[in-house]
């Protein structure tokens, strides 16, 4: 029998976190007790809230938990604050590497602008990795919502700030809205930039939206991309490529994208030779972080300690961590299963 061995203790990268959703609920209760904001009865229990979000009234209702939250978030110590913290829960889940996503529009109102807030942010996160240890990278994700001459100016600044900490350029919210190709421009921008292209697809649509990250936006990472588990032939092209897919199973279930979280279909994309990153996606909302995702891939998929290290591998494999970086995770995985 494999021996089983502690995931937290398991070296590994973490390229599907967001940021206001990485907040620790007990945060999020502080601030919004110091800036007199009423949150939701959803965010102000003891547990989780319940989602379904494979309708547009229950994508809406999430949608209003996460603004709901990322109006707690008014100063850049509140930034420092959450950066920080999501380090710590990460370094205690094993990460060696994160990189978290954020676009930065949604808190210029509150930061003093476009520029002033994706500013804070870098800094926070060049603080806190220096400080705790963990690299620490940031992903710029556009929205589908919105226009995209948006996400063109999005894919400019995050090229600007790639020597401040910027690796990826990210495509996020409901895929359901907004068509891949519209943002090819964008993703050219930040392509042509030298940034890393992880749009979201194949989570509230099908297949379909994972080929549109393929072919409109020369994805080499996509954010869940599960729903190409319904397509061998996408399959078969995304283990080709070598495309990573974020896969965050807790998420899933939560969300409603499958019933239980023996159905999200980790062994179909192993399977068939399609490198994954495990990700917890929002925390906040949906109450587990990263070495949980690891126990589920154990638990309701058989994973042994092997498996659990090569996936270690695969996500170590798809960051942007500089290539000494990820040599020393990588050997700090062959450590961990040779103890």
């Amino acid at each position: 029998m494999d021996r089983v061995r502690d995931v937290r203790s398991l070296p590994k990268a973490h390229l599907h976190l967001h940021f206001t959703g990485s907040m620790r609920p007990g945060t999020l209760l502080e601030l919004a007790d110091k800036y007199g904001v009423s949150l939701p009865d959803a965010l102000s229990g003891d547990r989780p809230p319940r989602l379904r979000a494979t309708d547009e009234r229950g994508w809406f209702r999430f949608q209003r938990l996460y603004d709901a939250a990322r109006a707690c978030l008014r100063a850049p110590e509140d930034i420092q604050r959450l950066v920080r913290e999501a380090a710590e829960e990460d370094l205690a889940d094993g990460s060696r590497w994160l990189e978290i996503q954020v676009d930065p529009t949604s808190y210029a109102p509150r930061l003093g602008g476009l520029i002033p807030a994706l500013e804070i942010i870098l800094d926070a996160v060049e603080t806190t990795a220096r400080e705790t240890g963990l690299g620490m990278r940031v992903l710029v994700a556009a929205s589908r919502i919105r226009h995209p001459l948006d996400a063109r100016t999005l894919a400019r600044l995050a090229v600007r700030y790639r020597d401040r900490g910027v690796v990826g350029f990210g495509l996020s919210n409901d895929e359901r809205r907004g068509m891949a190709r519209d943002f090819d421009r964008a993703f050219a921008i930040a392509r042509d930039g030298g940034l890393l292209a992880a749009p979201h697809g194949g989570e509230l649509s099908g297949p379909a939206s994972v080929r549109d990250c393929l072919d409109d936006l020369r994805a080499a990472r996509i954010g869940h991309g599960v729903r190409a588990a319904e397509d061998p032939y996408l399959l078969e092209r995304l283990a080709a490529a070598r495309v990573t897919c974020e896969v965050c199973p807790a998420s899933n279930v939560a969300l409603g994208v499958y019933e239980t979280l023996a159905d999200v279909p980790l062994r179909t994309l192993w399977g068939a030779g399609v490198p994954m990153a495990l990700g917890a996606d929002d925390p906040l909302l949906f109450g587990s972080r990263l070495a949980a995702q690891y126990e589920i891939a154990r638990e309701h998929h058989g994973f042994t300690d092997v498996e659990l290290a090569e996936l270690a591998r695969q996500s170590v494999r798809a960051s942007a961590a500089p290539e000494d970086v990820r040599e020393k995770i990588l050997v700090a995985i062959d450590e961990w299963l040779a103890v």
